[in-house]
């Protein structure tokens, strides 16, 4: 069955039929951590605290425990909504920093847990070479992340000799204090065109400020004068623009990933979402770190946090005067550029017999999904012709969910 041309639910039988959604940003081993960062460690906690509690975390990964832990939040997303996740990965090397004798092992954990699942996969391996902006070597805790030019390019290059119809590769610029100028000039160069980039940045004030000291120029304003920023790039986060970095993100006809969830969880700040869309803006929504695997309450959250700062209701909307309708347009006009899939024939049932879609309409369902509440209305899940998600369920949810806790009780007792 293809997907459908409209980005809003359609009547199909006994459900409402509307395509999958794109994950624009997900760490996957970050689903292990999830609520075991929430205990106050420092008067002034922030990303930057809780930064060291995900280093603490990431040193304990292997392949194996990737593939279990990235399996299990994969069949959540599909439960969820998502049909195509984009990996932000960056956990590459042993402990040590040394590589793996397959120096794409991590990588191919993340890829094996996709095909098991039937996500499609957007697989970034991440770029990351130094400790800030000012240059400073990686610590010891970032050093299974590191990577020379060199061998990151052969690396994204053994990924996408692996693309089919299910994968896509493309490269992640971990952020401007984490990648010198020169090497994202080269690695850059070096790219086939209609690459999918994308980068952190400005997501918090601390790079803001820094960026300024040491570059001269605010985050956003230094990328944009200083990299090809087109349609293939998705800048992630992006919480602390000002006017002209907001037109200018537009103009350039970049994706922002904003992942609500994480950014409230780390006290990171609101995006000018009003003004984006005002000016004309792409966006999209990311799971991020993995404290919530919904776009439900990705979208819902947007919103909320609009309407929190402007002290006024129903904020995100546009062609349609439906907040529900704008959401779901706005990361259906999104997924194709930052997946590197620019089409798909992946499509969600939502069970039109819940309590809450009673009576609905195709002028009130897209709202009423995503602001009625917590129960999941999804009844099937279907990716390139395969049905992955029956009754609201995975179709392996049970293996991967025993190999999960396994996993899991393991991670925790090392």
């Amino acid at each position: 069955m293809p997907e459908p041309a409209s980005p809003q639910p359609i009547r199909a039988g006994d459900g409402w039929r509307l395509p999958g959604i794109a994950n624009l940003h997900s760490h996957a081993f970050q689903r292990a951590m999830a609520g075991l960062a929430e205990r106050r460690t420092d008067p002034a906690d922030s990303f930057w605290t809780w930064r060291e509690t995900m280093y603490r975390f990431a040193e304990r990964m292997t392949p194996d425990a990737l593939h279990a832990v990235a399996a299990q939040v994969y069949a959540e997303m599909l439960e969820a909504g998502y049909t195509r996740v984009c990996e932000f990965h960056y956990v590459h090397h042993r402990p040590d920093g040394l590589p793996y004798d397959d120096p794409a092992e991590m990588s191919l954990a993340l890829v094996a847990a996709a095909r098991e699942t039937g996500i499609r996969l957007t697989l970034l391996p991440v770029l990351y070479m130094a400790g800030g902006f000012d240059g400073r070597p990686l610590s010891a805790r970032q050093r299974r992340f590191g990577h020379e030019v060199d061998a990151y390019l052969r690396l994204f290059e053994a990924l996408r000799a692996r693309e089919d119809e299910t994968l896509r590769a493309g490269v992640a610029l971990h952020s401007l204090r984490a990648v010198p100028e020169a090497a994202m000039r080269e690695v850059l160069a070096a790219l086939p065109a209609r690459t999918p980039v994308h980068i952190h940045i400005a997501e918090q004030v601390g790079e803001v400020q820094d960026c300024l000291a040491l570059r001269g120029a605010r985050p956003v304003a230094w990328l944009l004068a200083n990299a090809p920023v087109d349609a293939h790039w998705t800048l992630v986060h992006a919480t602390h623009l000002d006017e002209a970095e907001i037109a200018g993100i537009a103009r350039s006809g970049a994706v922002v990933a904003l992942c609500p969830t994480t950014e409230a969880n780390l006290g990171d700040g609101l995006f000018p979402l009003r003004a984006f869309l005002d000016a004309g803006g792409r966006w999209g929504v990311g799971s991020d770190s993995q404290i919530s695997v919904s776009p439900v309450e990705e979208l819902r959250w947007l919103e909320y946090g609009q309407r929190l700062v402007a002290r006024r209701r129903n904020i995100a909307v546009g062609a349609s005067e439906s907040v529900g309708q704008t959401l779901l347009a706005g990361v259906a006009e999104s997924a194709g550029a930052a997946t590197g899939f620019d089409e798909s024939d992946d499509w969600l049932l939502l069970d039109a017999d819940a309590p809450v879609l009673a009576g609905a309409t195709e002028q009130d369902v897209a709202d009423r999904w995503i602001f009625s509440g917590n129960r999941p209305l999804l009844r099937e899940a279907h990716v390139g012709g395969r049905r992955v998600v029956a009754e609201g369920r995975h179709l392996l949810a049970d293996a991967i969910a025993a190999d999960y806790g396994a996993t899991l009780r393991r991670l925790l007792a090392a």
